[in-house]
Formats: C-alpha cells, structure tokens, sequence
C-alpha cells in the first residue's frame, strides 16, 4: 500500500483527480463528511489530508510515502525528501512587494516581512543586503502599510491583493509549482510502486497540457 498525503484544499482536490485519473482512484474520498483517512477498495492506496505547509513533514518523517508540496514550503524549510516531480499545478511565485514609489535607500538596513524567513535571508544574502526580518503568519500585505516593515516577501499568485492595497511587485524570487515528493526510506523500499506511480502521473500531465 501506498500512503499519500494530501494538502487540504483546492490543489489537494486537482491533484486527487490527476492521481484518480493516473488510475489510483478512491471513490470514498469524495463522500462529504470529516474523515480525514480513505484506502482504496483494493487495498493499493491510503490517502490522507493535511495541512499543506504539513505535507512535507508527513513524508519526511515516512508517516506518508509520497505526497504533494510546493516549491516554496520545500525552499524553506528543506525537508530531506526525494523531489520527484514537477506537477505543472498550481502556479504562481514568491516575490518582492513594496508600495508604490518605494525607494530602497541601502544605506539602512532593510525591514522585511515574511511568512518565509529562510527563503528571504538566503535571497538577500546573494544580493548582500543587510536585513532585518520580521516573521509574521496572517496577511503580511499590511505590514509596509503601518509602517512594521519597508517590503513583504510572499506568494503572489494573481497581484490583486498586493494592488487592493497600493502595493506593487518589485523583484520575482523564484517561480512556484505543485511537486510529487517521497519519503528516501519508503522509495528504496517501495521503488516500483513509486516510480510506476510517477510514470503515470507524468502521462497524466501532458494529457493536461
């Protein structure tokens, strides 16, 4: 049996149907109600939900064989996991957002607020920028606008947010997608059934395309 762990949500959902599509269907995942574990009838699968900034730890700590994480939770907090594939899914990218007309003067040092304190101080260690990171976790569009922090460093999938607020891009960090990711002892253990699971899933996506 396969253990896959599922991020909770819309991409958790499209990535279920890729996977029902690739042949690793379970028709009680789609029963409303709270459970959060489903098997297969057959027995070949196990999937469960969870939060998707958990995923990473699900199968880091081989509770879940493989599961489904994006680029940015895999950048900042460096899980030791195999990635295996890139999904082509949920798309966007982590960027450098400032209000309208910011001005960096690098003779200070800069504030910047964050949801990903690691990913910003290696992206500015590379441009030798002394920061000086605020670490926030609910909506960090606000920050620079009471004056907390002078940038924010975030997801930024459409920008309508960032411009509801006079907030504009100033810098892409990296580009943001859906990866397949395993477990290193669960791959040496359960190779074939890992990689015919990739094979399929990697059809599956340029069906997609």
């Amino acid at each position: 049996m396969l253990n896959i762990a599922l991020p909770k949500g819309r991409l958790g959902e499209k990535v279920y149907g890729m996977l029902e599509r690739s042949g690793y269907g379970c028709p009680a995942i789609k029963e409303n109600g709270r459970r959060l574990i489903f098997e297969s009838p057959d027995g070949s699968v196990r999937y469960f939900w969870v939060k998707p900034s958990d995923v990473s730890i699900y199968v880091e700590r081989g509770a879940a064989d493989i599961g489904i994480a994006g680029k940015d939770i895999l950048l900042e907090y460096s899980p030791s996991v195999y990635e295996l594939l890139d999904l082509n899914i949920g798309k966007c990218r982590m960027a450098v957002a400032a209000p309208k007309g910011f001005y960096d003067d690098r003779t200070r040092t800069l504030k910047v607020a964050t949801k990903f304190p690691n990913v910003a101080k290696r992206y500015y260690a590379a441009l030798s920028r002394d920061i000086d990171i605020i670490k926030l976790n609910g909506s960090i569009e606000i920050a620079p606008l009471l004056s907390l922090s002078d940038v924010i460093v975030d997801i930024v999938e459409t920008g309508t947010t960032l411009r509801e607020n006079d907030l504009e891009v100033r810098e892409t960090v990296f580009p943001i997608s859906a990866r397949l990711i395993a477990n290193k002892a669960s791959f040496k253990f359960k190779t074939e059934e890992i990689e015919e699971l990739v094979s399929n899933m990697r059809l599956q996506i340029k069906k997609d395309d």
